[in-house]
């Protein structure tokens, strides 16, 4: 819990563990994310790791959580790895909030400080300007047009990683597909539960506490 981030580690053990799976269109996914800055965007505005490189730690993290909950699950079911391979999670875990890329944009904001002043800090802004298209659903597309091939069950994780969060609970459709892909294939739910781990466990920070 809030620990040092180390950008230009976080860049290198990101690259090898896409690199490892050797999937075709890697180096080209690479190159996309490299020139859509997502190796400096922050993970969020207001919460978590919202601070240059915080996307590229959260996906580190989500990727260490969902390789921890797929190898933990086999030792309770076995033949989770007929169905799931390590490739799957690394890939889905550690592409899930491409989406998140060209949305935040560096800003002044008011807060208050720990006297209860408001006083200007930086921080970011969000806009989706440069392409709404939802969310989970905005990275698998990103991802397909970048050039990386993507598994079936690698775009449901992606696409319902938000779980309950990215339906529509006016949308019949969304409930059901939702339902449906967590039933058929188990990397849905291993990406969704260590997206959560990973904010609500690894990227605590002292001041979200105090804020409670």
């Amino acid at each position: 819990m809030g620990n040092q981030m180390d950008k230009a580690k976080n860049r290198i053990e990101f690259e090898e563990l896409l690199r490892s799976t050797q999937r075709d269109g890697v180096e080209d996914m690479l190159a996309w994310l490299n020139e859509n800055n997502f190796f400096e965007a922050p993970a969020s505005s207001n919460h978590h790791l919202n601070v240059e490189g915080g996307l590229v730690q959260h996906s580190l993290n989500t990727c260490h959580a969902a390789l921890t909950v797929w190898e933990g699950m086999q030792k309770l079911e076995p033949s989770l790895a007929n169905e799931v391979s390590r490739d799957n999670v690394i890939i889905a875990s550690l592409l899930h909030d491409v989406c998140k890329t060209d949305i935040y944009f560096r800003s002044v904001k008011k807060k208050k400080n720990a006297i209860g002043v408001w006083e200007d800090v930086e921080g970011y802004k969000v806009s989706y300007k440069n392409f709404p298209m939802g969310h989970g659903e905005k990275s698998v597309i990103q991802i397909l047009c970048a050039g990386l091939e993507l598994t079936e069950d690698e775009m449901l994780a992606i696409r319902w990683h938000m779980g309950a969060w990215g339906i529509n609970m006016n949308s019949f459709e969304d409930e059901r597909c939702y339902d449906t892909s967590r039933k058929l294939y188990p990397l849905v739910s291993i990406i969704q539960v260590a997206d959560g781990l990973a904010a609500s466990i690894l990227e605590r920070s002292n001041t979200d506490l105090d804020e409670l």
